[in-house]
């Protein structure tokens, strides 16, 4: 992490409620009270988008409430034995990779889980840390999940 001199370390850690952005979360709290950062664990939501034969989504349900209630219960599964840090929630409307490297900006570390809720099980990273991993202005940390 890069050394400051008059503003606060920042940790920003991406949270999709999966066991790996879990332990990503973990791992952040972990550094960061050593490193005197404060945590910002960030979900991200947006409405589904198709094209074709789809069955209708209810407009009406609270995706931001959903994304707060995962966020929220993923933050205490990972702060569990941890010594209290300063972690701040942000829940925000959008894509995962922009809205998390948005947030990395500024920020002494991005940390990241190797996969997500979705996609294919079996690749080693999933596109949103492989896009983080490539773009983020700042360094990146991806935490695998082990196999059970």
């Amino acid at each position: 992490m890069s050394e400051r001199t008059g503003s606060e370390r920042r940790i920003v850690v991406g949270v999709d409620g999966s066991p790996a952005s879990i332990d990503a979360l973990r791992w952040a709290l972990g550094q960061a009270r050593p490193q005197g950062a404060a945590v910002e664990a960030l979900t991200a939501w947006q409405y589904p988008v198709a094209t074709g034969w789809t069955v209708p989504v209810e407009v009406d349900q609270d995706l931001a409430g959903m994304a707060r209630k995962t966020l929220e219960e993923s933050i205490a599964s990972a702060a569990g034995a941890v010594d209290p840090v300063e972690v701040r929630t942000v829940v925000v409307e959008g894509g995962a990779v922009q809205c998390l490297l948005d947030a990395a900006r500024g920020a002494d570390l991005l940390v990241v889980g190797s996969r997500g809720l979705g996609g294919f099980t079996g690749a080693l990273l999933g596109s949103v840390s492989q896009h983080c991993v490539q773009h983020a202005p700042c360094p990146v940390v991806v935490i695998r999940h082990p196999k059970p």
